[in-house]
This record gives structure tokens, sequence and C-alpha cells, in this order.
């Protein structure tokens, strides 16, 4: 189907089965499914889509080796945290004043694409930045067992995000478009709010 066999998906999961940098069609047959979480490897493609493996783009911000040195490069981390399940990097790398207390990832929603449609300052030299971005999800099946209750949503869990929309029938795909704020405090790249 158009999900699992797009070419997006060819730089995420085990990384077995590349072909020329794409995955197989074998391999792509052990891609997780929507509410699994996603295992990206040093040398897979990052889900960020930057063209670098995630060893060398968000995975060393994941591991706290390294912080993002742009606004840019801590939107697509956290994208990618979103990807892989990160929960604690992600509240890590919200500014204090906005965070919440916590933070539980809808199991249901899985993140497949990142576009970067703007930015506004968060360079190098700047202390504060915006990225405007779009990121497509897909929602499983309300009908698939033990994930969705009546409403489509798991117990527990926060529904989709509320500039999301709904852009298919009933496989729930969607996509988040938002303008985010970013400042940076003690050197480090924050995620503030949306704009």
């Amino acid at each position: 189907d158009w999900f699992w066999g797009g070419d997006w998906w060819w730089g995420l999961g085990s990384g077995a089965g590349r072909d020329n940098g794409r995955m197989s069609a074998a391999a792509r047959t052990d891609t997780p499914e929507p509410g699994r979480p996603v295992s990206v490897a040093d040398g897979d493609r990052c889900p960020c889509l930057s063209g670098e493996v995630y060893g060398d783009c968000c995975g060393p911000f994941h591991r706290g080796a390294a912080i993002a040195p742009t606004a840019e490069r801590l939107m697509r981390s956290r994208y990618s945290a979103f990807v892989v399940g990160d929960a604690a990097y992600l509240l890590a790398t919200w500014h204090p004043a906005t965070r919440p207390s916590g933070l539980q990832l809808d199991p249901g929603i899985r993140w497949f694409r990142l576009d970067i449609l703007g930015r506004t300052g968060g360079g190098l030299l700047d202390t504060e930045g915006t990225v405007e971005f779009r990121a497509r999800y897909r929602m499983r099946r309300p009908a698939d067992p033990d994930i969705a209750t009546p409403s489509g949503r798991t117990p527990g869990t926060a529904p989709a995000p509320a500039t999301a929309h709904d852009t298919g029938p009933a496989a729930g795909a969607g996509d988040q478009h938002e303008n985010s704020r970013f400042l940076r405090l003690d050197g480090r790249w924050l995620y503030v709010d949306a704009v």
C-alpha cells in the first residue's frame, strides 16, 4: 500500500536488505507497524530526512553526546524523537516556561515525513528563531485490536495534534503544519511553542 511501500520509508528500520541506499521489498516486510517503536541504527538513514545517517545526524543529540547547533537541527531532532518514541528527549529540549510536566506519545501514530517549509533566525549566532514545517503521519485504523477506543485514540493518550488535519479516509493519514518558535537558553536551543 502507499504507506509502507512509499519511497520515503527506505531509510528507517533495521538496515537489512538495502539496495543502493533504499530498502528492498523483502526488508520492508519487517518494517514496524504503526503503534510499534521504530528502531533506527546509527548506519540507517535519519528519520528527519536530512540525507545523513542517524549516527551523524539526530542520533548524537538523542544520546546527549551533542547539542543541536541551530533551531532547524533541533526541530529535525525533535521530529526524529517523535519517530523513535523518545519522550525524554522531547521534554529535555522543551523550554521550561512552556514544558509540560509529562509527555505520553500516542503509540497509534506513525510519523513518516518531515518537510521544512521555512525558517527565520535560529542560526549559530542567533538567540531566537522559528522553523515552519509540515510533518506527515498515519494513524492505526480504529478497527485494529488493542490500540484504539471508539473515539479513535488509544486510552490514556492525547489525541492527534490540534493543528493536524485528516487527509485520508479510514486509514487515518494526516499532517501537522506548524511554525515553531525556538529560543537559545544557556547555549542550548529549546522549543518554546507554536507561533
